[in-house]
């Protein structure tokens, strides 16, 4: 008697076992057959640890790979009844693919399970990419992560120990900047510096991350490594520069100037970079000439024009106060420094009309030239910018 009640207790205890892991079949059958919800019914049955018949296949690896595939259908699937199954399918999917290998100690289904990572990796790059078009950055970072992840894992590692995913570290960094993560950015974009990839660009990118979180030594270290590895190449010295120019290390600016320009001399905004930096520095004969050097490389560049102009006006206004500050008795006096005031216009007027010429609708031309003109009482002219401005 005692030996029947125990065959019966035995063949209860093994019916229910192949009762939840026949969920687990059925399951991925529904799956298999596009009845996600059914399928995605099932397989949360069998994992759920309040439901005491899940408790011989939760542990079983096959339940965690299977769910994972549900996942991975449930993010394939174009119906958006299906979609609405899941907010995040490939996260879950990652999971319970993980859960699957931790469970696998016979690791019987480790080579199944690595294909399947293979195929999320696929999906979770069509998720980062779209995403980041659609300026989701945060869910595009959360996906070059997850590639990460899956990278690191190691079934997945064995096969190339050694491999570093420049591409994934880069996009990361990429996507953690404009989701305005910039600790994130710093790491990423560094990981992909120390194995080369995009070459200088990649320090500019670290640095200017560091501009974003207000770390002006570390951009500046990270622009100086960039171009100590990468010499020859502009972009990061163009960002040294910048660098400089941002907190006020101008002399420093202008001899890392001379080397952009020497590097590539055809480049029109070392030359106006250069001639701001004069300025600055109260240099004028300098400023101009780096101006006029700018406009020579380039016939058709406005800023160079724009400065030149805007120098000689300054100056012409300066020496207007000059004039005023004479004393009323002094008209000979007076007349005599109103004329230096005029001939400092005279020279303006040239580059304002060319800044005209080549941008007809800016406007801080247009009121120069208006200025100008009726300092130089060129009354026709001045009606015409008054028109111009609609006055």
């Amino acid at each position: 008697m005692k030996k029947t009640i125990i065959l019966l207790a035995l063949v209860f205890s093994v019916s229910a076992v192949f009762a939840q892991k026949g969920k687990v079949t059925s399951a991925q059958n529904l799956k298999d057959s596009g009845k996600l919800d059914q399928a995605l019914e099932a397989i949360n049955e069998a994992t759920d640890p309040s439901n005491d018949k899940a408790e011989k296949s939760i542990p079983w690896p096959k339940t965690w790979e299977v769910r994972g595939e549900i996942f991975q259908a449930i993010f394939a699937s174009q119906d958006a009844n299906v979609k609405a199954l899941s907010d995040d399918p490939l996260t879950t999917a990652l999971e319970s693919y993980k859960k699957a290998l931790e469970l696998d100690d016979n690791d019987k289904i480790s080579k199944s399970v690595k294909i399947k990572l293979t195929l999320l990796t696929n999906d979770l790059t069509n998720q980062a990419v779209e995403a980041f078009n659609n300026n989701d950055y945060e869910l595009a970072l959360k996906s070059f992560e997850q590639i990460l992840d899956i990278q690191e894992i190691p079934v997945v590692k064995e096969d190339n120990p050694d491999a570093v995913d420049t591409v994934i570290l880069f996009n990361s960094g990429l996507a953690a900047y404009n989701a305005q993560n910039y600790n994130k950015a710093v790491q990423y974009y560094g990981e992909a510096a120390k194995y080369g990839y995009n070459g200088a660009k990649t320090y500019a990118l670290i640095s200017d991350s560091y501009i974003q979180m207000k770390d002006t030594t570390n951009a500046l270290k990270a622009v100086q490594e960039g171009f100590e590895k990468y010499p020859d190449d502009n972009n990061v010295l163009t960002s040294m520069i910048d660098l400089y120019m941002k907190i006020g290390k101008n002399e420093e600016a202008l001899k890392y100037l001379d080397m952009a320009i020497a590097q590539d001399p055809n480049n029109v905004t070392y030359y106006f970079a250069k001639g701001a930096l004069y300025e600055k520095f109260g240099e004028e004969e300098n400023a101009v000439a780096a101006y006029e050097k700018a406009s020579e490389v380039d016939p058709t560049f406005f800023n160079a024009y724009y400065n030149l102009g805007a120098l000689y006006y300054n100056k012409g206004v300066k020496q207007i106060e000059v004039a005023n500050a004479v004393p009323a008795n002094e008209n000979e006096k007076y007349e005599a420094e109103l004329k230096k005031a005029d001939a400092w216009f005279e020279k303006a007027l040239p580059y304002m009309e060319k800044c005209h010429e080549l941008n007809p609708e800016d406007e801080m031309t247009l009121e120069s030239l208006k200025n100008l003109y009726y300092r130089m009482k060129n009354m026709d002219k001045y009606n015409e910018v008054l028109e111009m401005l609609g006055q």
